[in-house]
């Protein structure tokens, strides 16, 4: 429930959640405690760091912008006390000419202050300026000629715990790598000293279990990615990814550095060098501005006797008000497929992921709930393909279907076999991986929105590798001269308090001395590899149980490697949606400081919702 803030300055943002109130402050102004109120926990998140840009008489890219500093404390206040929210605003971040990112402005709230993120070094032939600057999280190193630029120390000035992770190192040239920026759990990764991507920024902190409701998903104060340059010496170039929790990526060909997440802290990702020459792109992007938020504990309000209590309680009278039907989100997995066999030094392709629908911080509604009883159906993997037999290829076999009330998540598609007659990898959540020249699988079949999945890739016929099966956050690699195509990437979910990835694809299988494709990450299994002489080689493994990844594509082995099973998470938003427990007893029900109770399903079951 959103709520006026009376009129004072700035933008509030109040909802209950059982047992607790959590409000979000996104600009400065009062924040006003209830009454009663003597103890709260509070996030207080400055504002990122800008990225670095890029001089124009050299080559190296800008720095990632520093993560504001977050701290996570418990303070002790008054109830019905007006307490001022200052916060803090993201750095801007700076053109070819100038040095480095600006550094973000300090949070602060009842007496608990947070730095800005520290702006992110120039790409500059001069360490002075090439280095990133001190802050709540330090900017990345920008890249350069003579010294390695050092990224800024995190946590300046010092508190305890520490607020803030030190930013990459910038590499040195002729790689033009610069660094990422600190993020609140992780310091900024370094620019690499061969060819490749850019530092990314470190990762930020994912605090939506104890604070629901909130922006962003709840996760704050990721560091910004490094920029580099265009063209990089022997070959392409990719920037580096910004820390989640808002960090921007540094810039890609003909863009600026991407912002930084506003009311996230997040550093703002270093611009990119044109080979030398002064480029109107060269530009960092800007941090992301801060936010406060805060816990409150609900108070029960009147006043009563223990003797009224007992009477009241024993005559059956003490009021109860009746659950009302509530919304709650899912997490819903289906089975992964399996992988097909591999036939005379032909490699296969690797099963698509099972299907994967959310309506976690995603655009799916939640489903709504009352007093009863769920049946709960985890899907199964499907089984690798078996030639045992005889002497031809098998396709890998469908993964299980996941069910939850209305939504049903789609097992993922099978592997396609590697001997005539030639089929394309299966459909299903996401497809199977093709093989001899096939297409892989359709995705999100049958159709839902948001998409559930992703194709498979393509396999080859001269030599002949499997495709990787896709997954739900990406399609299936093509396999190609060398080997197997890799398996989709699955996509991360933190429904259950903390951040898991999910529904990777399986990885095509190598031909005759050709390797197999790597499993996505999200539990797809890894492709077989064929031997010189086309027997043996080493085997595909199989997808992880419980995350929905595809099985792995063999090369000549008999058998493809079987999907992993499904899962289900069903997330209730506070106490006040009743009592959950799950059946049988491997199905775990967990509750969160909030009241929010997760019930995690590995196995079919049922979920059952019950009055206090």
């Amino acid at each position: 429930m959103a709520r006026s803030n009376g009129g004072i300055i700035g933008t509030t943002n109040q909802t209950s959640f059982g047992k607790c109130t959590v409000t979000s402050k996104t600009s400065s102004g009062d924040l006003t405690t209830q009454p009663g109120t003597r103890v709260i926990q509070t996030v207080v998140v400055a504002g990122g760091g800008g990225g670095g840009g890029s001089y124009q008489n050299c080559n190296g890219g800008g720095g990632g912008g520093g993560a504001g500093g977050l701290r996570n404390i418990q303070v002790n206040v008054c109830g019905a006390t007006a307490y001022s929210a200052v916060i803090g605003s993201g750095g801007a971040g700076k053109s070819s000419n100038v040095c480095q990112g600006a550094s973000g402005t300090v949070s602060s709230f009842a007496g608990i202050t947070s730095a800005g993120g520290g702006g992110g070094g120039t790409g500059k032939c001069d360490s002075a300026v090439s280095s990133g600057v001190s802050g709540g999280s330090g900017g990345g190193g920008g890249a350069v000629g003579p010294s390695p630029a050092v990224g800024g120390t995190g946590n300046t000035p010092p508190v305890s715990p520490p607020q803030g992770n030190s930013g990459g190192t910038g590499g040195t040239g002729p790689t033009y790598r610069s660094a990422g920026g600190g993020g609140f759990s992780a310091a900024g990764q370094p620019g690499p000293t061969n060819a490749g991507a850019a530092g990314n920024g470190g990762a930020g902190l994912d605090v939506s279990s104890d604070f629901p409701g909130t922006p962003n998903c709840g996760v704050y104060a990721g560091g910004g990615g490094g920029g580099g340059r265009t063209p990089a010496p022997g070959g392409g170039f990719t920037p580096g990814s910004g820390g989640t929790g808002g960090g921007g990526a540094g810039a890609s060909p003909g863009a600026i550095g991407v912002a930084g997440t506003i009311n996230t802290g997040g550093g703002g990702g270093g611009g990119r060098a044109n080979g030398g020459s002064t480029s109107p792109t060269a530009v960092g992007g800007s941090g992301g501005s801060g936010i406060v938020i805060v816990k409150e504990l609900n108070k029960a309000s009147g006043m009563w006797s223990m003797k009224s209590q007992f009477s009241a309680q024993k005559q059956g009278t003490w009021p109860k008000p009746a659950l009302q039907p509530f919304s709650a989100d899912y997490l819903v997995i289906a089975g992964g497929g399996g992988g097909a066999s591999g036939g005379n030094g032909c490699g296969s392709g690797g099963g698509g992921a099972g299907g994967y629908r959310t309506s976690y911080c995603a655009p799916a509604s939640s489903i709504t709930l009352d007093t009863s009883t769920y049946a709960i159906t985890v899907g199964a993997g499907g089984a690798g393909g078996d030639r045992s037999a005889g002497v031809a290829s098998v396709n890998g076999v469908k993964g299980s279907d996941s069910v939850f009330s209305s939504i049903t998540s789609t097992g993922g598609g099978y592997g396609a076999r590697s001997s005539p007659p030639d089929v394309a990898g299966g459909p299903g959540g996401s497809g199977g991986g093709g093989s001899r020249g096939t297409s892989g699988g359709t995705g999100n079949s049958p159709p839902v929105s948001p998409s559930q999945g992703n194709t498979g890739g393509t396999g080859s016929s001269s030599p002949t590798n499997g495709g990787g099966g896709g997954a739900a956050g990406a399609v299936g690699s093509n396999a190609g001269p060398t080997g197997g195509g890799a398996g989709g990437a699955g996509s991360a979910n933190s429904i259950t308090g903390s951040s898991v990835t999910y529904a990777g694809g399986g990885g095509g299988g190598g031909g005759n001395a050709k390797t197999g494709g790597a499993g996505g990450s999200g539990g797809g299994g890894t492709g077989g590899a064929g031997n010189p002489n086309g027997i043996g080689g080493p085997a595909a493994t199989a997808g992880t149980a419980n995350t929905g990844g595809g099985g792995g594509g063999t090369g000549a082995q008999l058998l493809g490697a079987a999907g992993g099973s499904g899962i289900i998470v069903v997330r209730t938003p506070s106490a006040t949606a009743g009592l959950v427990s799950a059946t049988p007893g491997t199905n775990t029900v967990t509750s969160t400081p909030c009241g929010a109770q997760i019930a995690n399903f590995t196995v079919s079951g049922s979920l059952i919702v019950s009055e206090y």
